[in-house]
């Protein structure tokens, strides 16, 4: 009995990772196969002494790449920036811009607390429709099924990192995020902030075309 109950609370732990594997399957590519979209869609990971961290960097990394690619015409940088002293999206727009992002493609998204209120924000506050979403590999599948469950048609861009220390407690972390994360796909919870439209992203869209 007692093996059979923990038998069960597995399988009920690992049901939304599943979940997401399923609904994510066929909307992961890579920086070169990607398909063109007019935004792309960077979700903070953390600042070391007001700087892009590692992982954060080698988010925007990717992205530049897909403007320098022609294959993204915005960049919607999405983040914490819940004290004066913590502003992950302007550190965000300031490491595009020395990597060959124009100040005028990058739009900052202040209020990105978690993933789903960026996705929810992306669709509600910035009107985006479809995106390519960026971030690490282990995270990307969660990035996928909450913007889609937001509205948000989306292809993700997962960045490989070395299986070290951080990518083993993100891997570990993002089974516990899954439960979360169906949660919010099934009740859609307004984000800690919402807000007035920003026409930001239109505007940007409309001077590159």
């Amino acid at each position: 009995m007692l093996v059979q109950g923990v038998v069960a609370v597995c399988v009920l732990a690992l049901l939304p990772a599943t979940w997401l594997r399923l609904t994510t399957g066929d909307r992961l590519r890579s920086v070169a196969d990607v398909p063109r979209t007019g935004v792309a869609v960077v979700f903070g990971a953390g600042l070391w002494s007001g700087e892009p961290s590692p992982y954060l960097a080698h988010r925007l990394d990717a992205a530049a790449e897909l403007y320098r690619a022609g294959r993204v015409e915005v960049v919607l940088v999405t983040g914490d920036n819940s004290r004066a002293d913590y502003d992950e999206p302007d550190a965000m727009r300031a490491y595009l811009t020395r990597h060959g992002v124009p100040d005028r493609r990058i739009v900052s998204d202040y209020a990105g607390f978690d993933t789903w209120d960026s996705c929810v924000r992306a669709k509600k506050i910035f009107g985006v429709d479809r995106a390519i979403l960026i971030s690490q590999d282990f995270h990307i599948r969660r990035a996928v099924a909450l913007c889609e469950a937001a509205g948000v048609s989306s292809y993700g861009v997962g960045v490989a990192e070395p299986h070290d220390v951080t990518w083993y407690y993100g891997g570990t972390r993002e089974v516990l995020a899954a439960g979360k994360a169906a949660l919010d796909a099934l009740w859609k919870p307004d984000p800690r902030f919402l807000g007035p439209h920003e026409p930001g992203v239109e505007r940007a869209l409309d001077e590159a075309r």
